[in-house]
């Protein structure tokens, strides 16, 4: 029989500095909606409520084990004491309570220090395995949590070259629920859409798909990737890369369905983070703006022909 306990708290401290001023550090974690750029667990954030110093974020993160879990914490954020605290609103069956908390100090011109607190409450009755797994994910998010801040202040100036972000919209005189049905059906994308050669995909929850997808660029280079997406029907489905073409280090993005007075807007947006130790891919002396003209010129090319298939299923007059 498995032992049992009535677990004590969890929890972790982490501190790290970085060479920027802690206001910097601030606004990164404060905006959620950017984490799935830099932080390789999380997939998707968004803002369920939003005040001047409190929201409710509900996060969806990818386990080592490639299960998504969603949570939802509500933040306060106290800008004039450089503090952000989250506290779980719907913990899950490991948990009681979890509490996080991120303090910012300046400790030298033009530097600071960085302090992550996380505090958890584990479920009575929980096994000793059950609390030591838990007890060892408590430790390994945080640890990368706190590395991916510091590293986001350490390359402040570098990384506003690297990430490169856009949206592409095209306007669909069609029903929204069509154009997104041809957008969520990923696994038919090699019979509708030419430069998708090869596409498995799973769906074991409804709305969270993965997927491994052979595809070419417009001059030709051929690329495997492997993706997480949230379909969330029917605004939007959100996609995060977990396997990379070689040039990037991370691209997220979605397809969001606006309805209008005359029809809908569907748009797609890439965010991608590039590589620098691979710009010689795309040939010798090649800069981060030529990659980024590069990314652009394909990521837009390769998105407008799912857009024109999504104009083109949904404006279909024989599905009237």
């Amino acid at each position: 029989m498995s032992e049992t306990t009535t677990s004590p708290v969890l929890a972790t401290v982490h501190r790290g500095t970085a060479p920027v001023p802690p206001e910097f550090l601030f606004d990164v974690v404060a905006d959620a909606e950017k984490w799935p750029q830099f932080f390789a667990p999380a997939v998707h954030a968004e803002y369920l409520e939003r005040g001047d110093d409190t929201d409710v974020v509900r996060r969806w993160f990818l386990t080592p084990d490639e299960d998504v879990k969603v949570r939802t914490a509500r933040r306060h954020l106290d800008r004039d004491g450089l503090r952000i605290t989250l506290d779980d609103t719907e913990p899950d069956a490991s948990r009681v309570s979890s509490r996080v908390e991120w303090t910012f100090t300046n400790v030298s011109d033009g530097a600071a220090e960085v302090e992550l607190r996380h505090e958890l409450v584990p479920a009575e009755g929980l096994t000793t395995a059950d609390r030591e797994a838990l007890a060892t994910e408590l430790e390994r998010n945080s640890a990368a949590q706190l590395a991916a801040v510091v590293d986001q202040g350490n390359r402040r100036e570098l990384l506003e070259q690297l990430v490169l972000s856009f949206e592409d919209p095209l306007f669909v005189a069609g029903r929204p629920e069509d154009a997104y049905e041809v957008l969520y059906e990923a696994d038919k994308w090699p019979d509708r859409i030419a430069h998708v050669s090869r596409l498995d995909m799973t769906e074991d929850v409804p709305g969270i798909q993965f997927f491994d997808m052979d595809t070419k660029t417009p001059d030709g280079v051929p690329h495997t990737t492997r993706s997480v997406r949230i379909c969330l029907e029917p605004r939007l489905i959100v996609y995060k890369q977990t396997t990379l073409p070689p040039l990037l280090d991370a691209h997220t993005g979605h397809w969001r369905f606006t309805t209008t007075p005359e029809g809908l807007i569907v748009s797609a947006r890439h965010t991608v983070t590039i590589k620098p130790s691979a710009l010689s891919l795309l040939g010798e002396g090649t800069t981060i703006q030529d990659a980024r003209k590069y990314l652009r010129n394909v990521l837009s090319a390769n998105s407008m022909k799912n857009l024109q298939l999504a104009k083109a299923f949904a404006e279909d007059p024989t599905r009237a």
